[in-house]
């Protein structure tokens, strides 16, 4: 006799992203990532790259014929509720990556778009062939939130004096939300700050604002941005953004609130850092996948 088993039903995350051949980031990270959620990950890499656990040595963008043809594919056949970006590889990837969210979100118009705008490796080694920052603009346009560190924060807003105008700016720039990754600063704990867009779209940044001083007082007393801190673990990580948007958007496609979401992935990559392993001399690798239970 044979036993019919009812399959569970997974949801879908749309993943571009480089290829990493130490295993440590890009879209083998996000696959770890979005898997332990309970989502799965549809891949389409956008670069390959020379690198191990500490440096990027080259970068080999794939075409980007490949690209919309795997999209294309996979959007006919599988439903898709989440979309993860990551590296490029170049601008003209850029723009085919921002066509095929632009045709999926036509379709649906509310998917949440993660876009990890990865400016340069931990190391900062280039993981694009153009300007990185020009690149990148194309899918800026398209997300829902974006999740920049530090120094991308600061390559990507320069007309800004400090970190939170600057991340303020880009939520205003590009209509969506920011969560802006701590890890670059100094200090005992580590401090992500999300600035959600629902609550900025009624304002306005401008490089000359007749009254700026007057205007960014105010309107830091009428915004706040929800903000989580994590311990500063010892070492260096690879891999750990990637991580945390892979996760996010993994959530996001279970059907979890924003909120929720930002939460979640950020206690499951707080405990992949805690139980992270070596595999070689410099960066740790975050434990993704079969995590002890934390104490």
């Amino acid at each position: 006799m044979t036993v019919v088993r009812r399959l569970d039903q997974r949801p879908s995350v749309l993943v571009f992203a480089g290829h990493d051949p130490s295993g440590g980031a890009g879209i083998q990270a996000d696959i770890e990532a979005i898997s332990a959620q309970g989502a799965h990950a549809l891949t389409i890499i956008t670069a390959l790259t020379v690198q191990d656990n500490n440096r990027v040595s080259a970068v080999y963008p794939v075409d980007a014929k490949i690209l919309r043809a795997q999209f294309a594919q996979l959007f006919a056949h599988i439903p898709i509720a989440a979309v993860k970006i990551g590296i490029v590889g170049s601008q003209e990837n850029a723009n085919a990556i921002a066509q095929c969210v632009e045709t999926l979100q036509a379709s649906q118009a509310h998917i949440p778009v993660v876009v990890d705008p990865v400016l340069g490796s931990g190391g900062g080694h280039a993981l694009a062939v153009d300007d990185a920052v020009v690149a990148v603009q194309a899918v800026l346009r398209r997300a829902t939130l974006i999740t920049p560190n530090l120094p991308e924060l600061r390559r990507l807003v320069s007309t800004e004096r400090t970190d939170e105008l600057k991340a303020i700016r880009l939520c205003t720039e590009f209509n969506c939300d920011v969560l802006l990754k701590g890890g670059h600063a100094q200090g005992e704990e580590i401090m992500n700050s999300w600035y959600p867009h629902a609550q900025l779209k009624q304002s306005t940044l401008h490089n000359q604002h007749p009254h700026q001083h007057q205007y960014q007082h105010q309107h830091r007393q009428n915004f706040h941005a929800r903000s989580w801190r994590w311990p500063r673990l010892d070492g260096e990580f690879h891999g750990t953004g990637c991580t945390l948007a892979a996760a996010i958007a993994a959530q996001l496609a279970l059907g979890q609130t924003l909120e929720e979401s930002l939460a979640t992935a950020q206690a499951y990559v707080q405990s992949s850092l805690e139980q992270a392993y070596s595999i070689a001399a410099g960066q740790a690798i975050p434990a993704r996948v079969l995590q002890k239970d934390r104490e």
